[in-house]
């Protein structure tokens, strides 16, 4: 198969929302972003340099059949300020819903709004980290499958699977088996309280106004990640990349 203009162009348009869920196709781009994943999501299209193939040949799987292009090919269709020499187009996956009963005895993130490609990304990466293998995510959260979020997973979009849902509702069913958890300025502080660490959901905010009212309504136990010292001028909030980092690392400590 070559590289036509008409697909050269229809993979720069999945740069835009309208054209991946028109098509069903996302991108990932780089070698460590497409190794990682080129196991886990079914392949379209393989595009790569020669020189990239030369020394990766042994890398692919035997079902990946690659496109060679040129450089210049490569950027024209890549939204990355430095494309590299390889970009996969994969199959969008179905949006499958989180199973009843299938995560009772693990750890949930659910981000309410979380909005910023970048954020998105990081905090896919920290759950890949910390072992938390699904992600529930209101409807208007960035979009797992857009350039940037994949990119900044740095693979771990092949292990943490996304679910949008209507999150309240989900909420409101999972507190039924399981505590539910958010971080809110009245909380209790989070190194001092008796955590059911081995199972729960974790709630995060929207980046400028936290977490909605509605959410707000199904949590169980509201969480302060204190400054320190405290009761000192500081800042007026942490990145919610952050905070989920912080928020991990004391539910696996």
């Amino acid at each position: 198969m070559e590289l036509t203009a008409a697909l050269r162009k229809d993979v720069a348009r999945l740069a835009k929302t309208k054209y991946r869920r028109e098509l069903g196709l996302f991108v990932a781009e780089g070698t460590k972003c497409v190794l990682d994943t080129l196991p886990h999501f079914r392949c379209r299209y393989l595009f790569a340099t020669e020189a990239w193939l030369d020394g990766h040949a042994a890398a692919l799987p035997a079902s990946a059949e690659a496109i060679r292009v040129k450089q210049s090919d490569i950027e024209r269709m890549s939204s990355m300020t430095s494309p590299q020499p390889v970009m996969a187009v994969y199959e969008i996956p179905d949006d499958s819903p989180l199973q009843p009963g299938a995560c009772e005895n693990e750890l949930i993130v659910a981000l309410d709004r979380v909005q910023d490609p970048g954020n998105l990304g990081t905090i896919l990466r920290l759950c890949d980290w910390f072992g938390v293998r699904h992600v529930l995510a209101a409807h208007d959260t960035a979009d797992v499958y857009s350039p940037k979020v994949v990119q900044a997973t740095m693979g771990a979009i092949s292990r943490v699977q996304v679910h949008y849902c209507e999150l309240a509702a989900e909420l409101a069913r999972l507190s039924a088996t399981m505590p539910v958890y958010g971080t809110f300025l009245d909380g209790d502080n989070l190194y001092r309280c008796d955590l059911q660490r081995s199972h729960g959901v974790i709630v995060m905010g929207n980046e400028g106004r936290g977490i909605s009212p509605e959410v707000e309504a199904t949590v169980s136990h509201r969480l302060l990640i204190p400054s320190y010292p405290p009761d000192e001028p500081t800042s007026e909030s942490l990145n919610v990349a952050m905070a989920t980092a912080i928020m991990l690392a004391e539910f696996r400590r």
